[in-house]
């Protein structure tokens, strides 16, 4: 398989089938695969036109963002205006994604990050309280914030040792979703605290989701996310490597350095 679950581009050809898209379009596309190539196949459902003032490297950081964050934090998460997120990761590409989103829509927003040069990114992106995971306990800054109540949504990449820490900071009726899990996706977890609190342990993912599933989302985003690109939801680009040099981007990625997203140029 071709890594790479979105690309951004220049319509080359269209299937006999096509209705919506002709050549020459500029547009951002998920997949199921593909995206490290300079040519590459999307369904015609799941393409999004780009902005006159976005460039292609700024929408190539927007569609597998946009979509995770939609369908795990106001989907699945049920996030609504005055609810309080914790973001595990603001900096990372869907963190910084999710924080813009989740401020557009009106809630109270917390993210934790490794350095402070992180944290004060996050906070000019609109979070209103950033933890350094490395000289804080997460866990009592939301009791804080919170003033004891704890995080409505919890957004995590993170598992491992996580689980058991964010069953600790969720609000009562809190939910908890999972979307990676950098740290392990096992751990053994004290279960009487979610049912006293009633809180909904959940996760999903991308990829695997079927082409009409894809569509719907596709066809939200469209109408309620994609006007505000380049406004007041902006793409937030770290670095831009050749395609050719792809491995050294995966490896600047794995080193987690970057804010926001990692690019490769097919055109340099």
């Amino acid at each position: 398989d071709i890594m790479g679950l979105e690309f951004a581009g220049t319509i080359v050809a269209c299937g006999s089938g096509v209705t919506l898209w002709q050549v020459g379009a500029r547009v951002a596309g998920l997949v199921a695969g593909g995206g490290y190539a300079e040519y590459g196949l999307v369904h015609e459902d799941h393409a999004l036109e780009i902005p006159e003032n976005i460039s292609f490297t700024e929408a190539a950081a927007l569609p597998e963002t946009i979509y995770t964050v939609w369908a795990n934090v106001f989907e699945l998460g049920g996030l609504s205006a005055g609810q309080t997120l914790l973001i595990h990761g603001g900096s990372s590409g869907i963190g910084t994604t999710a924080i813009q989103m989740a401020k557009h829509f009106g809630a109270i927003v917390a993210s934790t990050a490794g350095t402070d040069e992180k944290c004060d990114f996050c906070e000019k992106l609109g979070a209103d309280l950033t933890i350094n995971y490395k000289k804080t306990d997460f866990e009592a800054a939301i009791a804080t914030l919170t003033d004891g109540e704890g995080a409505n949504l919890i957004l995590d990449m993170v598992g491992g040792s996580y689980f058991q820490r964010n069953i600790a900071a969720a609000a009562r009726g809190g939910r908890i979703v999972n979307i990676a899990h950098l740290e392990g996706a096992r751990a053994e977890i004290d279960m009487l605290p979610v049912m006293l609190k009633n809180l909904t342990l959940t996760g999903s993912t991308l990829r695997a989701r079927s082409i009409p599933e894809k569509t719907r989302l596709t066809d939200i985003i469209r109408e309620k996310i994609w006007p505000l690109v380049g406004k007041e939801i902006k793409p937030i680009v770290d670095s831009v490597f050749p395609l050719g040099e792809a491995g050294a981007a995966q490896s600047l990625m794995e080193t987690s350095r970057h804010i926001g997203k990692i690019i490769l140029d097919c055109e340099g």
